[in-house]
């Protein structure tokens, strides 16, 4: 299947694990956006320090240019918190598609305290993470998953989305 599609949503999520299993189920290559900050911007945020958007700029360029040379399809993990970003990559694949893995804050914070020490960001920021987040939910090209759903039931819903099938249910 061809398909370029972006999970997004706030730290802790579970943007990842979600994106992995589809990606895994449609055959398509994983871009893990986190692996494409700059130093300085990882260093920040495991300080607890919040990222500007001129901190994120370079990344969410590089990500762009990543969706336009894999317009024959990619699964990418990238918080993309503002209307903003969600149109410069876009711009780099028309007709991208959009997964907001919808969470709660508890949960979240639950979430991201639970992997610190193992994971670069710090708890410290899920509240900041919250305050820039615009919704996606109503534009084009987006669909909104219970983040606190069962993980199979995420990867099924956006399966059905996309037009995939999905797995069969172990006998």
């Amino acid at each position: 299947m061809s398909a370029c599609v972006v999970f997004m949503g706030v730290s802790g999520c579970g943007k990842s694990t979600l994106a992995a299993a589809v990606s895994q189920a449609l055959g398509l290559p994983l871009i893990e956006g986190d692996d494409f900050h700059a130093p300085a911007s990882r260093d920040k945020m495991s300080r607890g320090v919040a990222l500007s958007d001129d901190d994120r700029a370079h990344w969410l360029a590089t990500l762009a240019e990543l969706l336009r040379q894999r317009n024959d399809g990619v699964v990418l993990t990238c918080s993309a918190l503002k209307a903003s970003y969600r149109d410069q990559l876009r711009a780099a694949a028309p007709g991208l598609r959009f997964v907001f893995a919808d969470i709660a804050f508890d949960e979240a914070q639950r979430r991201v305290t639970a992997r610190a020490g193992v994971h670069f960001f710090s708890p410290e920021l899920v509240r900041s993470q919250f305050a820039t987040l615009e919704s996606p939910v109503g534009e084009a090209g987006v669909l909104a998953v219970d983040a606190s759903a069962p993980l199979a039931a995420q990867r099924d819903a956006v399966l059905r989305w996309l037009g995939a099938p999905t797995p069969a249910m172990p006998a």
